[in-house]
């Protein structure tokens, strides 16, 4: 069902897939959108080594594409590194692939929450953080995004480094 990678030698192993994904900040989420244009919008994310989880609006382009076509995938660019003189660039990425759903019960939400808050604020307090979740829960819609593949690539330049 998907491809294999073409220079396999650049291909990273799941553990550094998994770090790229664990440590990343943000990501593209890729869904086909309206008339059949790719629809493309970068999000910050969790991952707990099983699912991406994305918070977003309760309405709006990304939801209506999710509702009429729940395959997406979701790139991460952990390097890039610009090397003129030899007109290329020294990369890591990670690209999943999956299906990608809201969640409904308030439980896996609530969890879901947690764990965005407790990567992008790890130092606030857990007083802090419930009152922020407290607040935000009613009207917030959360995205999860089950894989069912992964590969990660790196420039040929970065093997063996």
């Amino acid at each position: 069902m998907f491809r294999e990678m073409r220079r396999k030698k650049q291909a990273l192993p799941k553990e550094q897939i998994d770090i790229i994904l664990t440590k990343g900040t943000s990501g593209v989420l890729a869904l086909s959108g309206d008339d059949g244009y790719p629809y493309a919008v970068p999000l910050s994310y969790v991952y707990d080594g099983d699912a991406l989880y994305f918070h977003s609006a309760q309405s709006g382009h990304k939801l209506d594409a999710i509702k009429r076509n729940e395959k997406a995938s979701f790139c991460v660019i952990a390097r890039d590194d610009i090397v003129p003189e030899e007109y290329t660039t020294y990369f890591k990425s990670v690209i999943a692939f999956g299906t990608v759903h809201v969640l409904e019960d308030d439980r896996e939400k609530r969890e879901a929450i947690e764990k965005l808050a407790l990567k992008y604020a790890p130092k606030d307090s857990a007083l802090n953080r419930e009152k922020a979740i407290q607040r935000d829960l009613k009207p917030l819609c959360m995205l999860k995004m089950t894989i069912q593949h992964m590969s990660g690539k790196q420039a040929v330049e970065l093997i063996n480094k």
